[in-house]
């Protein structure tokens, strides 16, 4: 099945929001706030008072011969007042370089729709993240048992790169796709043989006045990742455009998570969804992502500082970007985006 099929363009964005771009109307704090530093000493010295104070008292009760395991409760108060000090960086379960593979064990299966699933694994440790940065993806493997090599697939997380203990992978079941099956037939117990980071594109707050997303089916991964990085940074204020297409509503991954940063912050996130088969009553785009729906909602060309990312399926690449040539080279920009006069430097391929 396609995403490309004739029909009209609809420049309507997907209920529950049909707004322009204003000026923000969230405020955010200005006031100035206690240095890392002296916060942390801050913190330090509270927790000695307490806990010496807490000592003397122990241990004067001791003293006098009241209760023995005042010693005792003494001493894990010290503890835990130890362990409320703030510590370095969490430990990261993939560092990549030279570390290679990491078995981890799955976890949790859930049912996304007919044909997609998430997956949650556990990392080696449940005070480690998982290691990942903004934009970066994971590589799996696994060995069919009449194969001469493994096979390997390129997926991007949908857990928040912060996230302790787990990471979680949406996957689609494709037609003789050796890797989704072989996902989709796992139990929680069993394991996936993972390696990464796979570096994308690096982004940091503010890097871009406003981005515009464009994906098809699973593509949507890799914009998600970087809707979650630009939206739970209160610093960052870069405005985001997002059109994808699908087959079916159902078809549809993250909606729910969409929609909630559509109702959160309204004034930077706009969503426009394109179906091939709109159920009746349909409010978004029919048929396929077409150049006019594109002029009308993306950031113009001459507009200062902005940047497209473009994930989905060869058909969807081929129309509006043409694909990369490989993970380092970007490949010639063609199709829609280079008729609408974009540049090179402004188009990123997932």
């Amino acid at each position: 099945m396609s995403l490309f099929v004739a029909s009209r363009p609809a420049f309507r964005a997907a209920t529950p929001v049909k707004r322009k771009f204003q000026q923000p109307l969230r405020r955010y704090a200005t006031e100035g706030s206690t240095s890392p530093e002296q916060g942390g000493a801050s913190t330090l010295n509270k927790i000695i008072a307490v806990v010496v104070g807490g000592g003397v008292a122990m241990g004067g009760y001791y003293y006098f011969g009241q209760d023995k395991s005042a010693a005792e409760l003494a001493k894990k108060a010290q503890a835990n007042a130890a362990a409320a000090i703030p510590s370095g960086p969490p430990k990261k379960a993939l560092t990549g370089g030279d570390q290679g593979w990491v078995s981890l064990k799955l976890e949790e299966v859930e049912n996304i729709n007919h044909n997609t699933k998430r997956f949650r694994f556990a990392l080696p440790e449940e005070d480690m993240v998982s290691g990942l940065e903004v934009a970066s993806a994971i590589l799996t493997k696994f060995k069919p048992i009449d194969a001469e090599k493994p096979v390997l697939r390129p997926y991007t997380p949908i857990s928040d790169e912060d996230s302790k203990g787990y990471m979680d992978l949406m996957v689609k079941k494709y037609p003789n796709g050796p890797m989704s099956t072989h996902m989709h037939d796992m139990v929680p117990g069993q394991r996936l043989e993972i390696k990464g980071p796979l570096p994308k594109y690096p982004w940091s707050a503010n890097k871009h006045n406003h981005v515009g997303l464009i994906a098809g089916g699973t593509g949507i991964t890799p914009m998600y990742q970087l809707c979650r990085a630009i939206f739970n940074n209160p610093d960052d204020k870069t405005k985001v455009t997002l059109v994808v297409g699908n087959i079916s509503e159902e078809d549809i991954l993250l909606k729910k998570q969409l929609a909630e940063l559509e109702n959160t912050y309204p004034q930077r996130f706009r969503a426009f969804y394109v179906l091939d088969n709109p159920p009746k009553g349909w409010a978004g785009g029919k048929g396929y992502i077409t150049k006019e729906l594109l002029k009308t909602v993306l950031p113009e060309p001459k507009s200062e500082n902005i940047k497209l990312f473009v994930c989905g399926p060869p058909p969807m690449m081929k129309s509006i970007s043409g694909d990369k040539k490989s993970p380092r080279d970007q490949g010639e920009l063609v199709g829609v985006l280079k008729e609408l006069g974009y540049t090179p430097e402004q188009v990123y391929k997932f």
